[in-house]
């Protein structure tokens, strides 16, 4: 045993968690929400202590750093959308739910990001909505805010969710709102940040996903459910199984769109929103998130947003946050491990992201640094979902302080304070490097990135090499050859025109969209349209 790791990093199991940790739930589906009841009203739902510690407490709060300043300084480009687009500059610029910014000031979120600021109006203002913004900016939030306010706005002029009612008649639950995620990892984030959003109020969120029972799933639906989040397949599951019903769905959200595309789920989208007449519904507002927006997001948007919907860039699309340290370590293969252990070793302990490229590669590096005395744990396709959940759960709570992960767990992470990301094994994709990459230095704080290199990365040399002159990192010497002669870089991947969409194939389908009437100029438009309607 090497005393010295153990007493750096703690032992490898770490501390059994206390009572005050201790969770009474068993899927992350049926972590606890509020329970709305029909004789709560808006001023009096009553605080619930023990609920408000687990969402709001220490070990779930992210809280923005000492650079987050540095996001005012980030280009934002906006196009379509009302002729006098006003970004706001604080949360109570717009007519949110009151509750909704009691639950923000608990979250201790002090301003709103970039992203933030341009998008909540946009989506107040009943505009569907193609976003790009760097990884860690706030997305969530960004849509999530907007649509929970138009829902309570609605609600208010109605009794309680049916499913809420003792004795009530079931019927298939019909969300307001449907969030789809490519993967489960992301699903759960959200599900846990819709949770704090909705603290106090009558909307009740519910997370569906494979891998975990769906008997549980449907008892959490048949409780009700006005905003359900869900991967693309268990969602389809759900439909033919009649379990939900999207016939009120008036918000469609695709987060992590690109990764939705990766992963070859478009079928699945077009098919889901076929078999729900969704795009029939000149009401349903649709937006899109991500970090890229390849061409075959922009024609789905094209395809199933209205004429005048919104493009909103927030810096370069696939760009990356000066606020992340990236270095570059020439490492051969047969040196890797030895590195590993080093870098881990010479390191003050801190939350620590390892990605790898195959599940036998995290296996095998959980199992050396764990007879290392390093508190790890490894996540990675062939885990079952509970033991994916548990890993996340120990990783965020700081029990196992180091995380082993294949590409399943690089998108949509968003756990307070992963300082150091590791790339064990370089990916070949700049976009895919981007992702893994951002799940450190978030909402203003600073992170480092680490990454090993070597012969077997070369392809992705061009891209990382302009990538760091980007965001002013050093390039070692071994990329030196790949720096261009006037050592300054430029990224044409914008939206593409009018002209260049036409070209494609795909947009010989017919048009979907339908012309917004919601365009907003002031403050009291946002409140007279939260007040009359949903959009």
């Amino acid at each position: 045993m090497d005393n010295h790791i153990t007493e750096k990093w703690g032992h490898r199991d770490g501390p059994a968690p206390d009572d005050n940790q201790d969770t009474n739930w068993g899927w992350a589906s049926e972590k606890p929400v509020y329970e709305w009841d029909e004789n709560f009203t808006d001023d009096n739902a009553p605080a619930i202590p023990e609920l408000e510690t687990e969402l709001f407490g220490d070990d779930y709060r992210i809280s923005t750093g000492e650079h987050f300043e540095e996001f005012e300084k980030i280009k934002v480009s906006v196009k379509g959308g009302p002729e006098e687009h006003r970004p706001m500059d604080s949360f109570k610029d717009v007519p949110l739910h009151p509750t909704i910014i009691e639950n923000i000031e608990r979250m201790e979120y002090l301003k709103p990001t970039p992203v933030q600021k341009n998008a909540i109006p946009l989506i107040l203002g009943g505009y569907d909505l193609l976003a790009c913004a760097q990884t860690g900016s706030g997305k969530t939030a960004a849509f999530l805010l907007p649509i929970l306010s138009k829902i309570l706005a609605k609600l208010a002029r109605l009794p309680a969710t049916q499913a809420n009612r003792p004795g009530a008649r079931r019927t298939a639950p019909a969300p307001y709102a449907l969030i789809i995620v490519p993967t489960r990892e992301l699903g759960i984030q959200i599900f846990d940040d819709t949770r704090r959003f909705t603290y106090k109020t009558r909307v009740r969120p519910v997370v569906i996903y494979g891998g975990a029972e769906m008997r549980q799933q449907k008892e959490q639906l048949a409780r009700g459910c006005e905003i359900l989040i869900s991967t693309p397949g268990r969602l389809m599951d759900a439909l033919e199984r009649k379990a939900v019903s999207l016939d009120h769905v008036k918000f469609l959200v695709l987060d992590e769109a690109d990764r939705t595309l990766d992963l070859g789920f478009e079928p699945a989208i077009r098919r889901i929103l076929s078999m729900s007449n969704l795009t029939r519904d000149e009401s349903l507002m649709t937006m899109m998130f991500s970090a890229t927006f390849p061409t075959a997001i922009q024609v789905l948007a094209r395809d199933f947003m209205k004429d005048d919907y919104c493009k909103l860039r927030i810096g370069r699309i696939g760009g990356t946050t000066t606020d992340i340290q990236q270095k570059l370590l020439y490492v051969e293969e047969r040196d890797k491990e030895e590195t590993l252990v080093e870098l881990l070793t010479s390191l003050p302990p801190s939350r620590t992201l390892i990605f790898v490229h195959t599940k036998r590669q995290a296996d095998y590096l959980d199992y050396v640094l764990y007879n290392q005395q390093f508190p790890c744990v490894s996540l990675h396709g062939d885990r079952n979902q509970k033991e994916r959940e548990l890993a996340l759960d120990a990783f965020k709570r700081g029990i196992s302080p180091i995380l082993i992960a294949t590409a399943v767990a690089a998108r949509g992470l968003d756990i307070k304070n992963i300082l150091h990301v590791i790339n064990y094994d370089l990916c070949d994709d700049i976009d895919e490097y981007v992702h893994r990459i951002g799940r450190t230095g978030r909402a203003g704080h600073q992170g480092l990135a680490t990454s090993f290199y070597n012969e077997r990365a070369y392809a992705i040399a061009p891209d990382l090499t302009k990538l760091l002159i980007e965001c002013h990192q050093e390039v070692p010497d071994f990329l030196s050859e790949f720096i261009p002669e006037d050592e300054l870089t430029t990224y044409e991947n914008d939206f593409l025109d009018e002209d260049a969409l036409a070209e494609m194939d795909a947009l010989a389908l017919e048009d979907q969209g339908t012309s917004s009437d919601y365009p907003y100029q002031s403050d009291a438009d946002f409140s007279n349209q939260a007040s009359t309607g949903w959009n």
